[in-house]
Formats: C-alpha cells, sequence, structure tokens
C-alpha cells in the first residue's frame, strides 16, 4: 500500500515547498490542507501515513491539531514544523506526540530524512505489534501480506466466510500460507477468543491418530498411562486446524466424519460419547478429489470438509507481492533481533521477483533470513541473493526460454550416461562466471570457494 502524506500549513509557498520535496526525493503520494479544520477532514477519509504540520497557524494551531490526532488517531506520526529553532518549542511538540520536529530553514535532506526514520519507525513498530498479536494467536487478514493486493480476491471471500461457521478446505502448494490463513478465519470469527488447535495430520503416526484427535482413557493402550483430552476438545469453543488432511489413514477418516456428524468424540477406550463444540478449518496440499477418485479417501468426508473451498494461489502468481514480503521479513527480522532493517537495492527486488519460489512464501521467508545472516552489506544486491546458490540464478532475470534452457545442467550425455565429473565441474564454473557478469570475486562467492581456487579450476 502506497505512503500518503498530509502537508498542513496555511502558507501556501511553504506548503508546496515540502510537498515537492515529497514527491520528487520519496514519490510518495501528497495531501495538502490550508488549516487545521481542512487537516481533520482529510483525516478522516483515512490512508495518510505521516502528518507534516505548521507550528503557528491562525485558528487551530499546530499544537491543538496534534493533540486531535492523537486523541483521534493513536499511531499515526506526526512531524511539526517550527519557524524557529527554539529548543523549548521543540520539547514541547515533541512531549505533546509529535515524532520529529524540522525548522522551515531545514535544508531539504534534513526533511527528507525526518520523513524516512518515523515512517521506517511506524513501519517497525507496525511489525512488533503484528508479531506480539500472532504470539497471542489473534491474527486477521489485515495481517497477512498481500490482502489488499496479490491476494485481494480471496481474502474478500473468506472474509465473508470468516463468521460463518461453517467447514472450509484451504488448498494450495506447500508454503503459501494455509496455516495463517486459518488463523485469520478464526481471529475474525465469534470464536476468535477461544482456542485455535493446529494439528499436522501427516506427522500423527497411524496408530496413534484417534488417540491424538479424539482423546483415550488411562491404561486403553501400551503407554497410555494418563487420560487424554485429545485435540479436538482441546479446541473446545474454538477452530481445530486439521493441515495435511489428505494424509489420514481410511480408518481415521471414519472417526472423523463420525465426529463431524454427530458433534461428539468418544476417547479410545471410553465408551460415552463427549459433546464437542468446534470449528473444522482443513489444508491439503493435494488434489482430494482425485484421492477419491483413487478410492484413498471418503467421498462423504470430503463433502463434509468442502463446505466451502478456498484456494491459495503460489507465490509466482501474486509476484507483485513479493517486494511487500521483502519489506514485511525485513522489518520481522530486525524486530526479533534488535538490529536495524536492512535496505534493498531494486535490482535485488528484482532478483528476487525473477525467481519462480517453488517453495512459496516460506522458501522466501528462509532464503531472506539466511542472506540476513550471512550478508554484511547495509543495502542488499543480487549478488547477495547468489549466496543462496546456483539453482536462485538458474532461474535469473532472463525471460526468454532459449536462455532458461541455456541455464539447466546436463548430468547426463547423449547417450544417456553419466557425465564425467570434471565435465560436470567445467559447466558449473562458466555458469557461474555468466550469472555473475565476468566477476570472478562474485562467481566465486556463488560457488563458496576461495578466488584462488577458482582461478585454478579456470586455468
Amino acid at each position: 500500500m502506497s505512503e500518503c502524506i498530509l502537508v498542513v500549513d496555511d502558507d501556501p509557498l511553504q506548503r508546496k515547498f515540502i510537498s515537492s520535496i515529497v514527491t520528487r526525493r520519496l514519490g510518495y503520494a501528497i495531501a495538502e490542507a490550508e488549516g487545521a479544520e481542512q487537516a481533520l477532514g482529510r483525516l478522516s477519509r483515512g490512508g495518510v501515513s505521516l502528518c507534516v504540520i505548521d507550528y503557528r497557524m491562525p485558528g487551530m494551531d499546530g499544537m491543538q491539531l496534534l493533540a486531535r490526532i492523537v486523541q483521534s488517531y493513536p499511531g499515526l506520526p506526526v512531524i511539526m514544523v517550527t519557524a524557529t529553532s527554539d529548543t523549548d518549542t521543540a520539547v514541547e511538540a515533541i512531549k505533546a506526540g509529535a515524532a520529529d520536529y524540522v525548522t522551515k530553514a531545514s535544508e531539504p535532506e534534513r526533511i527528507i530524512l525526518s520523513i524516512k526514520n518515523v515512517l521506517r519507525l511506524r513501519a517497525l513498530e507496525g511489525e512488533v505489534h503484528r508479531l506480539r498479536r500472532q504470539k497471542k494467536e489473534v491474527l486477521h487478514f489485515a495481517d497477512i501480506i498481500g490482502f489488499d493486493a496479490g491476494l485481494a480476491d480471496i481474502v474478500a471471500a473468506a472474509r465473508k466466510v470468516a463468521p460463518a461457521d461453517v467447514s472450509v478446505l484451504l488448498t494450495g502448494e506447500t508454503g503459501t500460507g494455509k496455516e495463517l490463513f486459518a488463523r485469520a478465519l478464526h481471529g475474525e470469527s465469534r470464536r476468535a477468543l477461544k482456542p485455535f488447535v493446529a494439528v499436522n495430520c501427516g506427522a500423527i503416526p497411524e496408530s496413534l491418530v484417534e488417540s491424538t484427535l479424539f482423546g483415550h482413557e488411562k491404561g486403553a493402550f501400551t503407554g497410555a498411562v494418563t487420560r487424554s483430552h485429545g485435540r479436538f476438545r482441546d479446541a473446545e469453543g474454538g477452530t481445530i486446524f486439521l493441515d495435511e488432511v489428505g494424509e489420514l489413514p481410511l480408518k481415521g477418516q471414519v472417526r472423523l466424519l463420525r465426529v463431524l456428524q454427530q458433534k461428539e468424540v468418544t476417547p479410545v477406550g471410553g465408551g460415552q460419547g463427549i459433546p464437542v463444540d468446534v470449528r473444522v478449518i482443513s489444508a491439503t496440499n493435494r488434489d482430494l478429489g482425485e484421492l477419491v477418485r483413487q478410492g484413498r479417501f471418503r467421498e462423504d468426508l470430503y463433502f463434509r470438509l468442502n463446505v466451502v473451498h478456498l484456494h491459495l494461489p503460489p507465490l509466482r502468481e501474486r509476484a507483485r507481492d513479493i517486494a511487500a514480503l521483502l519489506a514485511h521479513f525485513t522489518l520481522a527480522y530486525a524486530a526479533e533481533t534488535g538490529q536495524p532493517p536492512r535496505q534493498t537495492s531494486p535490482e535485488f527486488v528484482q532478483a528476487l521477483s525473477a525467481y519462480s519460489w517453488p517453495g512459496n512464501v516460506r522458501e522466501l521467508e528462509n532464503v531472506l533470513r539466511r542472506i540476513f545472516v550471512l550478508s554484511d552489506n547495509t543495502v542488499l544486491t543480487p549478488e547477495d541473493f547468489i549466496i543462496e546458490g546456483l539453482d536462485r540464478l538458474s532461474q535469473g532475470t532472463e525471460s526468454s526460454a532459449d536462455n532458461a534452457q541455456g541455464h539447466v545442467l546436463q548430468l547426463m550425455d547423449s547417450g544417456g550416461r553419466l557425465r564425467p565429473l570434471q565435465d560436470i565441474i567445467d559447466d558449473v564454473v562458466r555458469h557461474a562466471i555468466v550469472c555473475s557478469g565476468d566477476n570472478i570475486s562474485a562467481a566465486a562467492k556463488m560457488l563458496g570457494v576461495a578466488r584462488s581456487t577458482l582461478y585454478k579450476k579456470i586455468k
């Protein structure tokens, strides 16, 4: 979402001066107001990320407007513009809630720096709050990166479904964020204050599926030394998320169907059914319809789970979200480690956008974390992306099919025999040099070898 900065000043020349700096040097959208009342009217329409307001204005002055903003729009940063460099005035504004102050005599660079720092701090604070909400398992769709861009259509549908209390089946490739989506469905439902219990069905041994989901009595089987409520009862009143539901064995599917039909669970070794009130959200990266046709998934259970079907698109189909995801993971890492957020070059963003991300958002997060740890650069460049390995560049920025084909490493010869190791190594070295633009240092970094070693390989 693009930033919009509201400039409030009764002096049209000063107002235009600041607006011009913001649009030409920072590229942000601008809204202007010649007085406090007009500014409050613009704020009421939303979409403002920062206010730059004059200290002295006729009628309601800058300090009074600041007080109104702090009261009505908490968290909205304000930069106060003063006519002089009087310290008392600056202290007064900061104490009243201003994020920073500049003087009208300030150089454009000082104004730009102030705006950048205030917006960066606001974004970092927002990320900290988001992480705290996620830790408390209270998540909303607005917390999902891309909710207003690449995921806009699916989020619009999900927001209609969230309060309806019906079963939802989430599908999509691994790493597309199905659990995050399930948590948002829970967070915007009437069950939001109740438990959200996630279960990875693919990680449960077949012999323990029933006891894990529905509980067991003490002594029901070897190793059952205590009574267990089971995950369904743990989620009482809330939501249970059955991830990788397609991996459930047929016997477990039968028991799950019975629970969904009768809304009660019978623990292993127990004879009495126990009522449960839970909402079921399930997810899979498999084609359940195909599994039904193969007889590996019960059709009646499929219909029970698939009351509403939401498909999450892979990251390659919403590449426009990569820049926002990059900003999010950058701020998240900074919030977790206490380090300043890394800056990124446009070329770095382009390199990320050119890759197909078969592991989707999860792969992007892991790659970025690795880069944050290993790179010493303050501003990330495509060379930092290279350290992840040649496979990142094999789909680089070349767009044509011919060029992409040229990046494929051939392990077999034309006769179907494995090529000699030295030939394969030579191809890898040549590929690294081409991808690095004949930069030996970058190529050596890609390959994880010393420059001297690479020189020997070339010779």
